[in-house]
């Protein structure tokens, strides 16, 4: 047991550096980029006919959200925010925590 607990505290105390806290910031942006192009169906509109079939968004996450984005209400991706803040798990390190704060048209804002 106490060498679990020593596994566990090195862990803790190594530091994320810059470039590890970068990757996995934008890494989960695009993870959710393409949850937020699903929970709002646009694979139904998309010009892809792999989306449509799939029923899921399969190709350019950014893409979608830039075209199809716009005209959700901004009160709807706040809830849908909402609902991904609520998801997300207690084991989230920070960058992924960060990047769930963001409304889907501020992804594209910050550098998708």
């Amino acid at each position: 047991m106490g060498r679990m607990k020593d596994a566990l505290s090195k862990r803790a105390t190594k530091k994320l550096t810059a470039e590890r806290y970068l990757a996995r910031f934008n890494a989960e942006k695009a993870v959710l980029a393409r949850h937020y192009c699903n929970i709002f169906k646009f694979w139904r509109t998309c010009p892809f006919k792999r989306c449509r079939k799939a029923r899921t968004c399969s190709g350019d996450q950014t893409a979608c959200l830039k075209r199809s984005g716009k005209e959700i209400p901004r009160e709807i991706q706040w809830q849908a925010r909402q609902q991904i803040l609520a998801s997300t798990p207690a084991q989230a390190g920070p960058p992924e925590r960060t990047a769930r704060q963001f409304l889907p048209g501020s992804l594209l804002e910050h550098g998708l």
